[in-house]
């Protein structure tokens, strides 16, 4: 590390960072502005603001606008808040560089409300932004503005209509690939690509600036600008394209690898990567700290620290030699490298994309050059950019069918769950211990060769190189053997989760019900997933929480009824599974038994058999066990017709070890009083119908008695949910009644004899 000094920089750095995090100053996490600022918006959230137009985003829902050095004018004061994103009611022309004042509802950026979801508070933390701005009116705004940014905004719709002219149902692949934009992508064919690792492609990387970048600066010196002039007009372009694409972090950290690569070149010094590396992180962490915890930032400079320290200590641990072989051994150390940060942000990881890259990344330079001939004819003719978009076209239809391929395979990805701090800490003390052991060894061996073989005992001959070869082969064995050892216990200890307790978590999805359970032996159930006011609650709440507990395969899902506040993701989910664009399996689906079911009943009943799932009717008197577990059916009543679907949807008790609880679905007045004689005292109630008036009466309760009741609900409800009276009721019945749209996530944990609670905005 004394040979690099900026690296160790880099190190303390990072190291003072988190110290302060964890000191509690709002560097990385949380809001930096003042907390007298923080307070008066929230008293006053329509307020006034003013600042600079960066760029505007249209969308099929919305039309905003990110603003930058925004001011909160306070009666005659201007106070700094950042930056802000303003969702503007009506569209409107604005430049960049239009300074405007705009009049709307300050909200904070929302901060994840469930295990494993995005974190948006974090992602816009990182442009400096802590608030959004809800239908904006602009009051006024300028004349002036900027007219080159203005002209690089202009570019760059010019070059995303030339490749929707051009490239057809392959341009928003192209734009997300050239030009940083993935609001167009289809999130079918990103999700293949996820699942088959191959992702990285599909956003501005450090491949492309590479490509792009390097291959600009040898044409120029092949037409004889020399290492000076073709360096700097290379950068030149190379920056102008960072700020074209806006700027991710991975572009970021590339451009500055590029230029400090180029810079060495044209001065006549030494590229060393990690000094290049380290001071790029510098320059990302100086201007914005809460890149630290960002997954963009983590994952592009783990790849290239895999890159640079331990693919060339693999290589020589395994002696490996050959293209092919050294590219393997560089796509499993950028693995390697990034394996706790991909189980910490996304619970999985694809196993077939070390194999897969060794395709895509020689080819995917086809691509972006067939897409950059594209958008510049296109410019001109339309017919000359669709040709020279073919070959890209073809490649990337052989990347989807490839991707459709790995999906099918059951080892396609790894879901191993969120490791805890020491899991990855220890990951990364095993994995430094085994190549170091390993590497010395090898050391120490090849020293010994040397030596023989300077005093003449080499092997000469046909049959002697043989033997030399498996002698050496024999010699590599026991090096690569540890380095194994060492990733297996690495991996085992980051996935290890003691399991003690049974888990029942009321995921916060909005105005619905999502219910996860996982029992002690293994099995889990879902009850339920919908929401009335959210879209894609699989992909964006439901996935990532089962990803987040590494789990891959779910015994049974129950549906209450079929109201699409309780469907709408399990539809999504089941869909995921018949198209392969999930690991996640599941054995059963199980329904009420109804003689005349709605539309929707039959074509979950399809879903299901086309995700290869048995399909199971249920009625009162029905039970089935999972180990400890076991679940007893209380409606619908036989014979149910399900014209009804709230009160003649599924009721279901559970009961493990002395630990009872309650599911209710949307069950009203009318079923809990039919099912009062079949009702015992329980612990847990999951409160029926979202805490409506006409559920949860106090007969019900009374006879219920639960000690722990959840409500799942959202606060911007239309239907007065939970209703007050409700409330009363079950304060009055001593239940300690939770809320997901106050907690967000609501986990109950039960060794069988005692509850413990876990609320998901408190931990």
């Amino acid at each position: 590390m004394t040979r690099r000094p900026i690296c160790l920089v880099c190190l303390l750095l990072m190291l003072g960072m988190c110290l302060a995090d964890l000191a509690g100053f709002p560097m990385i996490r949380g809001n930096p502005l003042p907390e007298t600022v923080q307070t008066y918006i929230k008293k006053h959230p329509d307020s006034v603001i003013c600042g600079e137009v960066q760029r505007c985003q249209a969308t099929e829902f919305s039309f905003s606008v990110y603003l930058k050095q925004v001011f909160l004018i306070c009666r005659s004061e201007k106070i700094p808040i950042e930056n802000v994103r303003v969702f503007l009611k009506t569209e409107e022309k604005l430049p960049a560089g239009t300074a405007v004042c705009i009049s709307g509802k300050l909200e904070q950026v929302e901060a994840p409300r469930n295990p494993g979801e995005f974190d948006s508070r974090q992602y816009y933390a990182c442009q400096h932004i802590y608030y959004l701005m809800k239908n904006g009116i602009i009051r006024r705004k300028s004349r002036a503005y900027s007219g080159y940014q203005q002209f690089l905004l202009d570019l760059k719709d010019r070059i995303h209509t030339v490749l929707k002219l051009s490239a057809g149902r392959d341009a928003p692949v192209f734009e997300a690939m050239l030009l940083g934009e993935k609001s167009e992508l289809d999130q079918n064919l990103k999700l293949r690509y996820q699942m088959a690792g191959m992702v990285h492609i599909l956003a501005i990387s450090g491949l492309h600036i590479s490509i792009l970048g390097m291959g600009l600066f040898s044409l120029l010196k092949r037409i004889g600008l020399g290492n000076a002039g073709a360096g700097i007009l290379a950068l030149c372009v190379m920056l102008q394209y960072g700020m074209l694409t806006g700027g991710s972090v991975s572009a970021m950290r590339a451009v500055c690898m590029f230029v400090l690569n180029v810079g060495a070149r044209i001065m006549g010094r030494t590229y060393d990567l990690l000094t290049a590396l380290a001071l790029s992180a510098i320059f990302l962490l100086l201007d914005s700290s809460a890149y630290l915890y960002s997954s963009s930032f983590l994952l592009s400079f783990g790849a290239v620290v895999g890159l640079g320290t331990v693919s060339p200590y693999l290589i020589r641990i395994t002696g490996v030699e050959g293209k092919v072989g050294k590219a393997l051994i560089s796509s499993l150390s950028v693995q390697v490298a990034t394996l706790p940060v991909m189980l910490v942000f996304f619970g999985e990881v694809s196993v077939i994309g070390i194999l897969l890259n060794l395709f895509v990344l020689p080819t995917v330079g086809g691509v972006l050059i067939s897409g950059l001939c594209c958008s510049v004819l296109g410019l001109f003719s339309v017919n000359a950019g669709a040709a020279a978009a073919v070959p890209g076209r073809l490649l990337l239809w052989l990347y989807e069918k490839i991707c459709m391929f790995a999906g099918k395979l059951p080892f396609c990805t790894w879901i191993g769950g969120l490791p805890e701090l020491w899991q990855s800490i220890s990951y990364y003390l095993i994995l430094a211990a085994g190549i170091i052991l390993a590497y010395v060894m090898i050391s120490r061996i090849q020293n010994k060769e040397e030596i023989r073989l300077s005093v003449g005992k080499n092997v000469s001959g046909d049959s002697d190189r043989v033997l030399s070869l498996l002698k050496r082969l024999r010699r590599q064995a026991c090096p690569t053997g540890i380095f194994l050892l060492a990733a297996v216990l690495g991996i085992f200890v980051l996935s290890w989760k003691p399991e003690q307790e049974l888990r029942i978590t009321c995921l916060d999805i909005g105005q619905g019900d999502g219910i996860v359970l996982e029992i002690l032996e293994g099995g889990v159930f879902l009850m339920d997933c919908g929401s009335s006011n959210k879209k894609n609650t699989a992909q964006y709440q439901l996935l990532p929480y089962l990803k987040s507990r590494g789990i891959s395969h779910i015994n049974g899902i129950m549906i209450s009824h079929t109201d699409k506040d309780h469907i709408s993701g399990i539809m999504e989910l089941l869909e995921f599974m018949g198209q392969g664009l999930t690991s996640v399996k599941a054995d059963m689906l199980i329904l009420p038994d109804w003689e005349k079911p709605p539309e929707v009943y039959h074509t979950l009943i399809q879903l299901a058999k086309n995700a290869g799932m048995k399909v199971l009717r249920v009625e009162r008197g029905n039970n089935f066990r999972m180990g400890e577990a076991g679940f007893y059916i209380l409606s619908p009543a036989k014979d149910a017709m399900g014209e009804d679907v709230n009160e003649e949807g599924m009721v279901v008790e559970l009961n493990y070890r002395s630990f009872r609880g309650l599911f209710t679905g949307d069950a009203g007045e009318p079923t809990e009083k039919e099912i009062l004689d079949k009702l015992k005292n329980v612990d847990f109630l999951k409160v029926g119908h979202h805490g409506s008036r006409y559920s949860s009466c106090q007969e019900f309760l009374d006879q219920v008695k639960a000690e722990v009741a959840v409500i799942s609900c959202s606060d911007s409800n239309t239907y007065g949910h939970p209703s007050p009276e409700t409330t009363l009721r079950l304060k009055k019945s001593g239940a300690k009644t939770e809320f997901t749209m106050k907690s967000g996530a609501v986990t109950v944990c039960t060794d069988g004899k005692r509850m413990r609670i876990q609320r998901f905005l408190e931990e």
